[in-house]
C-alpha cells in the first residue's frame, strides 16, 4: 500500500498529490470517503470528498460515490484535489522586523497572522505583508509562499527566517533539512515537570480520525520528531515557562509532545483541556530565538524575539500571584 507524496513543508488544502491504494481483505465493506481519510495523509476529509464528487480519485478506474463500500482487490487511484493558486497581493500588514540585509528577512509574526495564503485565508498573510514591503520576493521558491522556508501556526508568536533570493532560499531550505539551524521556544504548559529537563522523542502524523490534529504515532507511523525542554520558571504547581528546542520542525510539534506528556501548552484549544485553555487568549507559545550561518558570508547569525506583549503580560500576572520558583536551566 503506498500513501500519497507531499513537500516537507506542505500540509496545506492546496497540496496535489498521486494516490495508489489497494484494499486490503480488512477493509473490505469501509466507506470509500472513510476509508481515504485514515490512509491518505496530511489531507482534508473535505478536500477529499471534493476530490471524489470531481472523480479525480476512482475505484479500479470508475467513479465512485463516497458512501461506496469498497471490496477487496480494489483499487482506488487518481489526484487529490489541487485549489487554484490565489493571486498573492501586497498588502500593509503590521509585523516586526528585526533583521534584513540583501539576502534575508528576519521577522517577529505576531499571534494570530497567517504565514501564507491557502485554504480559507486568501489573502492578510505575513506572506501579503512581505511582498509589500519587499516585492522583490516574489519570485524566490514557491508562487503560494514566496520566500518561505519554514512556518509557524497562526497563533504561534515569534521568529521567523524569509529568503530573499533562490540561492538564499536554497541554501536555507537545505540548511533546515541537515538540522543547521537551531531553534528555541517558550512555552507556558500546565502543570509541574517532575523532570526539571528532559528531551522527548516521538513520531508525529496525521490523527487518525481528527484530521486537522497531528498525533504521537506508534512505531512505523507518522514521521520522526525529537523535542527537548527545560523549565525555566514554575508558579505554583499549575503552570510552567519552558524552553524548548526543536530538532526537527514537524506540523504542530512542541505542542504534540507537551500534551503527550500530560503537559499541554496553555490557552490551546485544540490540544489542551478545555476550560483551563480557554484562560488565556491564544496558545502560549513563542518562538524565542534562531541560530545559523549566513547563507552567503558564512557569519554565525543569532537572533532573539523578545516575547510578545499577550505571553508577557500572562507571565507577569503569574509572577504577581507568588509561588514563583525560578529553576536553573542551562
Amino acid at each position: 500500500m503506498t500513501t500519497p507524496s507531499q513537500e516537507p513543508d506542505t500540509a496545506t488544502d492546496s497540496s496535489a498529490a498521486a494516490v495508489d491504494l489497494e484494499i486490503l481483505p480488512e477493509h473490505s465493506g469501509s466507506r470509500f470517503d472513510h476509508f481515504l481519510v485514515q490512509h491518505v495523509a496530511d489531507t482534508s476529509r473535505n478536500l477529499l470528498i471534493l476530490s471524489i464528487r470531481q472523480g479525480l480519485l476512482r475505484v479500479d478506474g470508475h467513479i465512485k460515490k463516497s458512501s461506496y463500500k469498497l471490496k477487496a482487490g480494489e483499487r482506488v487511484t487518481g489526484t487529490i484535489y489541487k485549489a487554484p493558486a490565489p493571486v498573492l497581493t501586497a498588502q500593509k500588514i503590521s509585523f516586526q522586523i528585526l533583521f534584513e540585509d540583501d539576502s534575508l528577512i528576519v521577522v517577529s509574526k505576531p499571534p494570530g497572522l497567517v504565514v501564507h495564503p491557502a485554504h480559507g485565508n486568501p489573502d492578510g498573510t505575513l506572506v501579503n505583508g512581505l511582498l509589500y514591503h519587499c516585492q522583490a520576493i516574489a519570485s524566490v521558491g514557491d508562487e503560494i509562499r514566496p520566500g518561505i522556508v519554514h512556518r509557524l501556526d497562526k497563533d504561534t508568536s515569534g521568529i521567523m527566517i524569509v529568503a530573499k533570493t533562490e540561492f538564499v532560499h536554497r541554501k536555507l531550505s537545505d540548511y533546515f533539512k541537515s538540522r543547521e539551524i537551531e531553534k528555541e521556544y517558550l512555552a507556558l504548559v500546565r502543570g509541574v515537570f517532575k523532570e526539571k529537563e528532559g528531551r522527548v522523542v516521538a513520531n508525529v502524523g496525521r490523527h487518525p480520525v481528527k484530521r486537522q490534529k497531528m498525533a504521537v504515532c506508534d512505531e512505523g507511523r507518522g514521521r520522526y520528531a525529537a523535542s527537548s525542554w527545560c523549565v525555566l520558571e514554575e508558579y505554583g504547581v499549575d503552570w510552567s515557562l519552558i524552553r524548548v528546542k526543536i530538532e526537527t520542525g514537524r506540523t504542530h510539534q512542541i505542542r504534540v509532545h507537551m500534551a503527550h506528556l500530560q503537559h499541554p501548552v496553555a490557552g490551546d484549544l485544540l490540544y489542551g483541556r478545555g476550560r483551563q485553555a480557554m484562560k488565556f487568549p491564544r496558545q502560549m507559545l513563542h518562538a524565542h530565538s534562531l541560530k545559523l550561518k549566513h547563507p552567503v558570508s558564512g557569519e554565525p547569525l543569532s537572533f532573539t524575539a523578545p516575547l510578545w506583549p499577550d505571553f508577557q503580560q500572562k507571565v507577569d500576572e503569574l509572577q504577581a500571584c507568588g509561588f514563583v520558583s525560578v529553576v536553573q536551566c542551562l
